[in-house]
């Protein structure tokens, strides 16, 4: 099975080559490797052609953002197995065999997902997150636990329900797990597949904030009541907020940008 592999950058050099090398030292024979940069201004084009000969399409554009480089990479690809890989994020040994095997194994799953260690700047391991099982019911009451960089889903359910909301700047990869746990079982394997860099320029430290307000967008969408869980959660989170940023700086050494 193909492995299509569709790495979003932009201006992000510094990152952009661990990111590349993690996917095509893979031990999985069978990955394409795409990468969509955004029209970088720094560097990352010299990154770009230096492994050009070995990415099966690569582009430097000016685009819309993040979630629309998602999904023109996407449009390039061939493969039965989809993932993305953010230009700041690698992959571990033997994460890309490792997911192919428990598709191949478990026919009735679309989307899998294993472990993420949290990295810094440098790349040393400075924590994990918190992934763990999750279902169709617990997604919709925004209990997600599924790190995007270690998810990896079946082609033909991206072409059923997909592409990406572009309007989304920050929860497009949870609309996309509940449209895909809508029409297929959604698995975790406990196993450690990918790195999650957390960084004063990454948008999960900088502009948190945004992404449960989009979550709620989506609750409300489906049909969601104001009376819920989820909106209980969120409200939780939103007062909670400024103390859990705080002490994740503080625990992982993030300084402000």
């Amino acid at each position: 099975m193909l492995v299509s592999i569709v790495i979003p950058s932009y201006n992000q050099a510094r990152y952009l080559e661990q990111t590349i090398q993690s996917v095509l030292s893979q031990d999985y024979p069978h990955v394409e490797c795409i990468v969509v940069d955004g029209g970088s201004t720094d560097g990352s084009l010299d990154v770009l052609k230096k492994y050009g000969g070995r990415l099966a399409w690569w582009v430097s554009e000016p685009d819309k953002g993040q979630t629309d480089a998602i999904n023109k990479g996407f449009a390039h690809a061939k493969g039965e197995i989809f993932a993305w890989l953010n230009s700041d994020d690698t992959y571990a040994p033997g994460a890309v065999s490792s997911a192919v095997k428990f598709l191949v194994d478990h026919p009735d799953v679309g989307l899998v997902y294993g472990d993420a260690n949290f990295i810094n700047d440098a790349g040393r391991i400075i924590g994990k997150f918190n992934a763990a099982p999750t279902s169709l019911q617990r997604l919709e009451h925004g209990y997600v636990h599924i790190p995007q960089q270690s998810a990896f889903f079946r082609a033909d359910l991206w072409h059923a329900v997909g592409p990406l909301d572009p309007s989304f700047y920050f929860a497009m990869d949870y609309d996309l797990w509940i449209r895909i746990a809508r029409r297929s079982q959604v698995k975790y394997v406990p196993q450690v597949w990918a790195n999650f860099r957390l960084h004063a320029a990454g948008k999960t430290i900088y502009a948190d904030e945004r992404c449960w307000p989009e979550m709620l967008r989506i609750h409300y969408r489906d049909g969601g009541s104001f009376f819920s869980r989820f909106v209980a959660k969120y409200y939780l989170r939103k007062i909670a907020a400024p103390f859990w940023n705080w002490r994740r700086r503080r625990q992982f050494k993030i300084e402000k940008a």
